[in-house]
């Protein structure tokens, strides 16, 4: 009987450690998502036209952590590890695609592509984009239909080249929108001038103004899974009528 008892005991004792085993391993587990999530990679999901063509709604992608350094706004839900500026600040590069807090709250993320950088000077005037006076260059590419939030719309494609070189794709619905006309922004230290490549559907710094370098998250760089809504990914049979099976897996420029 004292035999039946002490097994029973050690059994106990076994299991406990077991326990303290696994919440242990649950912990540390936890803990490099936590800082996998905040210092070099995160998930991101597009919810609006706003970067069409280059982003789509229904676009997946990874963002890395480690491009611009961190701030607050590098950790979930925003928490003050770091309570002011950023650590190892590394400044954008005109052309990125980042993604960042939005000015107005600091706690909607925003997906933009850098156009001006401090000590810059930006004007829209009759629809082209303008830096430190000198207009951007754009050549035509045709036109295509979108579906967007609103509908199907018509676009002028062109191909924009910045002052460094960087190519990448713009949309334009006509040259006298809203915010086609613009005041010149002269963008002081520490702050970023963002727009939508789709530059007639997009609330971007000629609407909310100019973005601190603290509310940088990351930069934009693998689409790893995109979907048009209309299926589910456990319905393998259907992917190709909702997939888009060409845009997983390419880098975002």
């Amino acid at each position: 009987m004292v035999d039946q008892v002490k097994l029973f005991e050690n059994r106990q004792q076994a299991l406990k450690k077991q326990k303290k085993r696994e919440w242990f391993q649950l912990f540390w587990l936890a803990l490099l998502a936590l800082v996998i999530r905040s210092c070099a990679f995160e998930p991101y999901n597009i919810p609006s036209s706003s970067m069409v063509p280059t982003l789509l709604v229904g676009d997946y992608l990874f963002i890395s952590k480690y491009d611009y350094g961190y701030s607050k706004h590098s950790f979930p839900f925003s928490i003050p590890l770091i309570p002011r500026g950023r650590l190892f600040n590394n400044p954008p590069q005109r052309g990125d695609v980042v993604i960042f807090k939005w000015p107005k709250d600091q706690k909607t993320d925003y997906v933009k592509r850098v156009i001006g950088l401090p000590g810059d000077t930006v004007q829209m005037i009759g629809g082209r984009l303008y830096i430190n006076g000198t207009v951007v260059p754009r050549e035509p590419a045709g036109e295509e239909n979108w579906l967007t939030e609103a509908g199907w719309q018509r676009y002028k494609h062109y191909i924009e080249t910045l002052p460094n070189g960087v190519q990448h794709d713009i949309y334009e619905v006509d040259d006298n929108m809203v915010l086609d006309n613009t005041d010149p922004i002269e963008i002081p230290p520490k702050y970023y001038f963002m727009m939508g490549d789709n530059r007639d559907n997009s609330q971007d710094s000629r609407y909310f103004g100019l973005v601190h370098e603290d509310l940088l998250e990351g930069k934009a760089r693998l689409i790893f899974y995109s979907t048009n809504g209309n299926g589910w990914f456990f319905q393998f049979w259907r992917w190709t009528e909702f997939l888009r099976l060409q845009r997983i897996f390419t880098r975002i420029q």
